[in-house]
């Protein structure tokens, strides 16, 4: 087959997931994690088809000036805030992501950032390998708070806030959830959730987990106001996006007992993390690796280069990339 597409993978992925790219299109792939600028990457996007991106790869309509040759952005990830859509959809590019493959992983995670901020697994286990349990532990040492039996929280009811739900029935905690619009009743069933409005789920949740999309509307969603409504006992996880929390504000609350404690997976300004968060014992923080289990990271990259191929024209779904976010494109051509 003579391969006359060409596609740019800006990170590195899966040997058998390049494979299946590289039977119909040449393929050009980084060896290493880059941050790039948004003139390094006009330049890498001006002479392919197609292209596999990363969260970290931010494009909009100055790094697609002038391009008459790009075709489609396969988002690695869930989320898309670092693609410009309307941008893409002006210049005819077809956008997708990775939704599904990842949600009973992320579900899976949440729970672990909520049992290990609230049993204060993390600030236990520096305590321990700094050589300092000599014996003689008072009675009340190392409190956390209960997760079985308690009122979970659910700010953003999509499919993982669903997959969090589902999990809450064996540690018996009644749900509760807001979203911007209420779950068909089969659905509240099956989750056995509630829904509330957004005052009452700050009020009554002992556990809040946050699983809503990042946008403007829900810029700093959880702000000093938000913390204030909730309880002093209370646990807040976030596994959704940076920017949902105000960062700032949280640390305050968690410095001054406002709040029990805190699993945060995604902050304000990745890589970087707002140094007041990093001295706190009572916040457990991850590099952003929710989804980072081995079978679903290579599901991810499987589905990112089916709707490359498929944008393409290749493959079982070509013409039809199963995760289109712009299928409006089509209608342009």
């Amino acid at each position: 087959m003579t391969k006359q597409l060409s596609v740019w993978v800006s990170r590195p992925l899966f040997p058998e997931v390049l494979a299946s790219l590289a039977q119909y299109v040449d393929v050009r792939v980084e060896t290493k994690e880059t941050k790039r600028t948004p003139e390094q990457l006009h330049a890498k996007l001006a002479d392919v088809d197609g292209v596999i991106v990363g969260l970290s790869d931010r494009i909009d309509a100055a790094v697609l000036a002038g391009n008459r040759r790009l075709r489609v952005i396969a988002n690695l990830g869930v989320g898309y805030n670092n693609l410009d859509i309307p941008a893409l959809t002006s210049a005819g590019i077809i956008a997708t992501n990775t939704p599904d493959v990842l949600t009973q992983t992320t579900a899976d995670y949440a729970w672990a950032l909520m049992l290990a901020a609230a049993r204060r697994v993390s600030s236990a286990e520096r305590w321990l390998r700094a050589g300092r349990w000599r014996g003689g532990m008072r009675f009340d040492d190392w409190l956390g708070v209960d997760v079985h039996g308690k009122t979970l929280g659910i700010l953003g009811m999509g499919r993982i806030g669903q997959a969090v739900a589902r999990r809450a029935s064996g540690f018996d905690m009644p749900v509760i959830y807001h979203n911007r619009s209420r779950l068909p009743e089969a659905v509240e069933r099956e989750c056995r959730a509630t829904w509330v409005d957004k005052a009452e789920l700050l009020r009554r949740a002992d556990h809040l987990i946050l699983v809503l999309p990042y946008s403007a509307e829900n810029h700093h969603a959880i702000g000093s106001a938000e913390l204030a409504q909730m309880k002093r006992t209370a646990v807040l996880v976030n596994i959704a996006r940076g920017g949902i929390v105000d960062d700032a504000a949280l640390a305050v609350a968690l410095r001054e007992g406002q709040l029990a404690a805190a699993g945060l997976d995604v902050f304000e300004g990745e890589p970087v993390v707002n140094p007041a968060l990093r001295e706190l014992e009572n916040a457990v923080l991850s590099p952003h690796i929710a989804s980072a289990s081995a079978d679903t990271r290579r599901a991810m990259a499987q589905l990112a280069a089916d709707n490359l191929l498929a944008a393409l024209g290749y493959g079982p779904h070509a013409g039809h990339p199963p995760s289109w976010l712009n299928p409006e494109v089509a209608k342009r051509a």
